[in-house]
């Protein structure tokens, strides 16, 4: 069992050379040339995509986008001790981000698209899930660039890690002034990053890649010491940014339970929510219209918030009638809200029907070509038979199918 177990999960087949794949994430770290543009291009895409709130575009600028490489390139030189690689990666990270950052800020200042769309907001802060995303899309972005053979798992390690939208958002941060955008977009990218090069270290040193060698003893320890002051640096704020994490994914989630469990009513309609974990003590703020819930419903709600993990937690919960007058900021709020939710339901149906119509097209261009295939060489056909029989004036040609009674084999004519 053992070796069969070794047999499946063996990283060492299939391997490709050391030296190739440490000179390939090499190439990759700098940011020169066809690189840059390539970077400022697909940074364009992505801020349009999270503008019109378009999944695809966003998907497609993360393809483009050619920022895991200096990422990797920390990852790799911290597990071959390389402070020359680990130095060159993040001056070429530092400079990548800045032009992200700065063309982004440019599209949003000039588009007329202002508002902030669902996957825009989604950029603005880490989840439980984007840890692990980043963590074990870098697990298999340096397996798969280890091998002999190139796999489409780097492509898929591009999209799942997301690393172009949050420095999208930063940008949209920094054109708009909402520095709560900017901060926590760019925090985001910061634990992607971390993550992805933490796993990057790990797989190089589970593959047993040699240690950089210096003549200088003296300087080999120096770097060592560099490394491994880094690696502490770079591991100690990931600890409590994950606990944080998972903390606020978990609240998050035993909020929403609550409310729709508890407080979601026929005749009434939430059209605001807010949970801040964070806050002294912590705080769930409900916005409802339509039928206002008794305050008896809303005790017991209260009293049930320990059932739901959410014990010490403050409840507040706004309520407008039909009937009751509304400031002009409370229904600015409330347009706006709604205003969102209904263009991103018209988002959801036309990219649903823009699918379906892209489906439908192949299926016609699949039957065209089919057709083209068994259309005949009329004019070959009629220009060969005036040739054989100069006095034909007209001709009809067709497939048939000739059956053979026999053995009912059949044979197109």
């Amino acid at each position: 069992m053992r070796a069969f177990l070794r047999d499946r999960f063996n990283l060492q087949e299939d391997r490709a050379n050391e030296h190739k794949t440490i000179e390939e994430i090499e190439r990759s770290v700098e940011f020169r040339g066809a690189n840059l543009w390539i970077l400022m291009f697909a940074i364009m895409v992505c801020s349009v995509g999270l503008n019109v709130n378009s999944t695809p575009v966003v998907i497609g600028a993360m393809l483009i986008s050619p920022l895991m490489g200096p990422i990797m390139g920390v990852g790799l030189g911290m597990g071959i001790f390389d402070q020359e690689l680990i130095v060159k990666s993040l001056k070429n990270l530092g400079v990548a981000v800045l032009i992200s950052v700065l063309t982004s800020a440019l599209y949003f200042l000039i588009t007329p698209l202002q508002e902030a769309q669902s996957e825009l907001l989604s950029r603005t802060q880490p989840t439980l899930w984007d840890v692990l995303i980043a963590f074990f899309g870098g697990l298999a972005g340096i397996v798969a660039g280890s091998r002999k053979e190139k796999s489409n798992a780097i492509p898929g390690v591009a999209i799942a890690t997301a690393l172009m939208p949050p420095l999208c958002t930063a940008g949209y941060g920094l054109a708009t002034s909402q520095w709560n955008y900017f901060f926590g977009a760019f925090y985001l990218f910061f634990i992607n990053s971390v993550f992805i090069s933490v796993a990057t270290w790990l797989i190089v040193r589970a593959l047993g890649f040699h240690l950089k060698e210096y003549v200088d003893k003296d300087r080999e320890r120096r770097v060592r010491r560099f490394v491994l002051l880094l690696a502490v640096a770079t591991m100690i704020p990931s600890v409590p940014t994950a606990i944080r994490v998972v903390r606020a994914t978990v609240f998050e989630r035993n909020a929403r339970t609550f409310v729709q469990n508890e407080l979601q009513r026929p005749g009434s309609l939430i059209v605001r929510e807010n949970f801040s974990w964070n806050a002294t003590p912590p705080r769930i703020e409900v916005a409802m219209i339509g039928d206002p819930l008794p305050a008896e419903e809303l005790a017991r709600a209260r009293t049930r918030l320990p059932q739901y993990g959410l014990a010490g937690t403050e409840l507040i919960v706004r309520q407008w009638s039909t009937r009751d007058s509304i400031s002009s900021a409370e229904l600015q709020a409330l347009n706006e809200r709604l205003r969102t939710s209904l263009l991103e339901e018209f988002y959801h149906k036309a990219e649903t029907q823009i699918l379906a119509k892209e489906h439908e097209a192949d299926s016609l261009r699949r039957i065209l070509q089919q057709l083209e295939a068994q259309r005949l060489p009329v004019d070959k056909i009629a220009a060969e038979a005036r040739a054989i029989e100069p006095d034909l004036t007209s001709l009809s040609v067709a497939q048939t199918v000739e059956v053979q009674l026999d053995s009912m084999r059949q044979d197109t004519i």
